[in-house]
């Protein structure tokens, strides 16, 4: 007999009334019409079913500090950095826990079941570190959390960066980060990266560096990312965040780096909602919108995935750990708005976002984990658009969270009393 059994759903990929037949934790079976015992049986009633939410750059290390010690007045990511700066030695392990549980209380109750942070490396107590180390311990049941040990400060930069890095590695952070346009000079970013790069593939480790997050078209970091991936064959390994600096450059030398990107199997995470707010803040008008050239390197054959980066910390006072909304922002920035564009939006928050974390296990397949969410919505697309409300998460076949249906009671002049259940879409 199955444990569950999964009826009348639809796929992401545009598959209808499909069953999903889940034992012992794992999808054993997606079919059409499938009938067979189970223990649990749920009529999903045309509903889409996702795979889980990933979010693949995060700091939890600072989430849900937002107004501690000060309030970032101006908004802008130096002031974010500086406050940042303040905030550290004011913190303590039990309420950087504490805040970092909730917000995945936060991410479950969105279908947000994986999750890589950066957690700064920059003070040598590397108490920000220990403490993330236990919050992965603590949500393990329920999350994937993923580390990467992230010099803040600059690793070649500030006073012993590299041995801190090192350090939080032999912990038993997972991924291996940086920040080249933080460091004195384009050399020693240059010189940060290949360093990096050369520990990682030293120890096995997986990369994610925030590169060139800067309106400035010579902030070029991403080159020498991708070339050292390459070098030493890092082949889909390697990850840039933010690559802002990309939106300024001129189009002849992005026809050069895109096919590099491409070659090397570096992926590129967009992170829309920080991306639109932080940069562009030196322009008068027009505005550069900031993110990344997200369509384009989809096009070359990049994987791109978006992030949430930030939840009510130093850099932005807004976010709720809802990936839809950061697919919704993605979608708009990038002028993404075809229905093709619009799903490869969803891709960004879910498979694309799983490849960058390389998630075992990770889909609707036979022989996935059984960890998906039933949406209020009929497709990828009303997902983005209604924001859709998480109906029920489930995490290795057994309900995480659940929300009940997003309705609103009519009491209209002139109109018997109606409910609203859910917006119909055109044509229907």
């Amino acid at each position: 007999m199955l444990d569950l059994l999964l009826t009348h759903a639809t796929l992401p990929d545009g598959r209808s009334d499909m069953s999903i037949a889940v034992q012992d934790g794992r999808i054993i079976e997606v079919a059409a019409g499938l009938a067979a015992p189970a223990h649990e049986t749920l009529d999903a009633g045309g509903l889409l079913v996702s795979p889980h939410f990933v979010d693949p750059h995060f700091h939890m290390d600072a989430t849900l500090s937002y107004g501690l010690p000060r309030v970032n007045e101006s908004g802008t990511l130096l002031e974010g950095i500086a406050l940042w700066g303040e905030l550290k030695p004011l913190l303590k392990a039990e309420a950087l826990i504490e805040r970092a549980l909730a917000y995945c209380d936060w991410a479950v109750a969105k279908g947000l079941l994986a999750i890589r942070s950066h957690v700064d490396t920059s003070d040598a107590s590397l108490l920000a570190v220990d403490a993330l180390l236990e919050v992965k311990r603590l949500v393990a049941p329920y999350l994937d959390l993923q580390l990467v040990a992230f010099p803040q400060d600059g690793v070649l930069r500030s006073p012993g960066g590299v041995d801190n890095l090192k350090r939080a590695l032999d912990k038993g952070v997972d991924v291996v980060g940086g920040i080249p346009h933080f460091e004195r000079t384009m050399a020693d970013g240059a010189a940060s990266v290949k360093l990096l790069c050369e520990i990682a593939a030293e120890r096995g480790k997986l990369v994610d560096m925030h590169c060139d997050e800067s309106d400035d078209p010579l902030s070029r970091h991403i080159e020498t990312l991708a070339f050292e991936a390459q070098r030493l064959g890092l082949h889909g390994r390697v990850t840039g965040s933010h690559c802002t600096s990309m939106h300024s450059m001129d189009n002849y030398y992005v026809s050069k780096l895109l096919p590099l990107i491409a070659q090397s199997g570096v992926s590129v995470i967009a992170n829309p909602l920080i991306n639109i707010t932080l940069q562009g803040r030196h322009d008068t008008y027009p505005k550069r919108r900031g993110m990344t050239r997200v369509p384009e390197l989809m096009a070359a054959g990049v994987n791109v995935a978006f992030g949430h980066d930030c939840v009510m910390d130093p850099w932005y006072g807004m976010g709720s750990g809802d990936m839809l909304e950061v697919a919704h922002m993605g979608l708009h920035v990038a002028q993404m708005t075809s229905q093709a564009g619009i799903r490869s939006c969803f891709d960004a928050v879910t498979a694309n976002a799983a490849k960058v974390m390389h998630l075992d296990g990770y889909g609707l397949e036979p022989g996935c984990d059984a960890s998906f969410v039933l949406l209020q919505a009929r497709d990828p697309v009303e997902a983005i658009r209604l924001r859709a409300t998480r109906l029920k998460v489930f995490r290795l076949g057994k309900v995480v969270a659940e929300t009940p249906a997003a309705t609103a009671a009519l009491h209209l002049p002139g109109r018997a009393p109606a409910t609203s259940f859910m917006p119909v879409r055109a044509g229907k």
